[in-house]
């Protein structure tokens, strides 16, 4: 039905479909030509633990992880691990970010030019500075190529003025909640990006949520603002990458063997750190 740069997606019936997180990786939006051993597995297993943890704050597609007894005869044997059922749903083609921590590309953007997604930011700032408060700078959704930051006008032409505002509201509320469950375990969730849609008219999380991919995880140990974080994400990929001296178009390079093992290890003790459950 639909292969995204991570996930693959099948139609099971009318109404649920069969969602396979990949062992593959993507870095500023091109995959990578090789893979992670046991990513999909920790991206789906994460996934459903956050649903779980957030479905006070809003509903989400989860039906059930594909290798549950009550998904028995939808998943090949070997995919059920990293693969779930869900509600089919008409998506929001906007990725809500919600940053709590001045990071990544907008930390780039800040350096450049004071601000971050076009809005103005408080002088002084370091990298890895906490915002007074969390920061929702959605972007589009691009099948291919960079997604590109979002006004709130835009926003709100595409969706209508109160979808706009629920979309910032609830994106911001699982934000915290999330990081404050984080910290309890020695974790800082410095960013996140969420996706939303419409089923039978109710706003419910869809895609993953909170996971390595779609998160930026540092070690709270080790976080100290004004250098790059130690981190439980991609982010080991993405540095390594910079530092070839790619130009962030395809081809990617090819990760090298301990670079893969590392990240590997890097997302394993994401998902136990978190959930408490070994991979």
């Amino acid at each position: 039905m639909h292969r995204g740069k991570v996930r693959d997606t099948y139609q099971l019936t009318d109404d649920l479909l069969l969602m396979v997180a990949t062992d593959r990786i993507s870095a500023f939006d091109v995959v990578l030509p090789n893979g992670i051993p046991d990513k999909g597995a920790a991206l789906n297993r994460m996934s459903s633990f956050w649903f779980g943890l957030t479905d006070h704050i809003v509903p989400n597609h989860l039906v059930s992880l594909a290798d549950a007894p009550a998904a028995a005869g939808y998943a090949e044997d070997g995919v059920g691990r990293q693969a779930m059922i869900v509600k089919k749903a008409e998506r929001i083609d906007i990725e809500c970010i919600v940053r709590g921590y001045i990071t990544g590309s907008a930390w780039g953007e800040y350096r450049r030019q004071g601000t971050v997604s076009g809005k103005a930011m408080p002088t002084g700032l370091v990298e890895g500075d906490r915002f007074p408060e969390p920061l929702f700078t959605p972007t589009t959704k691009a099948e291919e190529g960079h997604d590109e930051n979002m006004t709130d006008a835009e926003v709100v032409e595409m969706v209508g003025p109160e979808t706009a505002q629920r979309l910032a509201d609830i994106s911001t509320a699982v934000y915290l909640h999330a990081h404050d469950y984080a910290k309890d375990r020695g974790i800082v969730l410095a960013d996140t990006k969420m996706e939303f849609g419409f089923l039978n008219g109710e706003l419910i999380l869809i895609d993953e949520l909170l996971t390595p991919d779609s998160s930026r995880f540092w070690d709270a140990e080790g976080y100290s603002p004004g250098k790059s974080q130690p981190s439980y994400d991609k982010q080991f990929v993405r540095d390594w990458l910079t530092a070839q001296g790619w130009n962030q178009e395809p081809p990617a390079p090819e990760l090298p063997d301990d670079i893969v093992q590392q990240t590997a290890e890097l997302y394993r003790q994401a998902y136990e750190r978190l959930t408490g459950d070994a991979l």
